[in-house]
């Protein structure tokens, strides 16, 4: 199992599958009980699951 990472508003953080228009990473700009992400490629913005979101983050880019 994987340790838990601890996320912060405003981090960049690299996704393992990319993005469509050719990025992977991303911005996080909320955070709760769901974790909305932004793409810093085309500015496109998902809101997914915090457990979902933790299996699909590779790591953290930038604090």
């Amino acid at each position: 199992m994987k340790p838990q990472l601890t996320f912060e508003l405003n981090d960049v953080v690299e996704m393992k599958k990319q993005h469509p228009c050719g990025t992977n990473r991303w911005k996080i700009i909320r955070l709760g009980a769901d974790i909305r992400i932004k793409c810093l490629g085309c500015d496109h913005s998902v809101m997914m699951p915090r457990k979902e979101f933790q299996k699909k983050v590779k790591r953290i880019l930038s604090e």
